[in-house]
């Protein structure tokens, strides 16, 4: 039996959003996704091991373009543009 692929779309993440993730990951923020189903996805936002998710569920590219705006939130709201 072979594993059955999972495809979460494409995305290519900026610059600028892979420094504000980049920034989140070493501040104690790490948001990812959570499948629901092999077409739908959960965001799970973890700040200093404390876990929440989402209420949504995402489609395939949709997620991706969330999880980098909640990171752009994270970054805004506590980096204060260090970057």
């Amino acid at each position: 039996m072979g594993v059955k692929r999972i495809n979460m779309g494409y995305f290519m993440a900026t610059t600028i959003q892979r420094k504000q993730m980049q920034w989140c990951m070493n501040n104690g923020i790490n948001i990812s996704p959570f499948a629901h189903n092999t077409y739908e996805w959960y965001i799970d936002i973890e700040i200093n091991g404390r876990k929440n998710r989402s209420p949504y569920l995402y489609k395939k590219v949709q997620v991706w373009e969330e999880i980098f705006n909640f990171y752009k939130y994270y970054y805004k709201k506590y980096g204060k543009n260090t970057i």
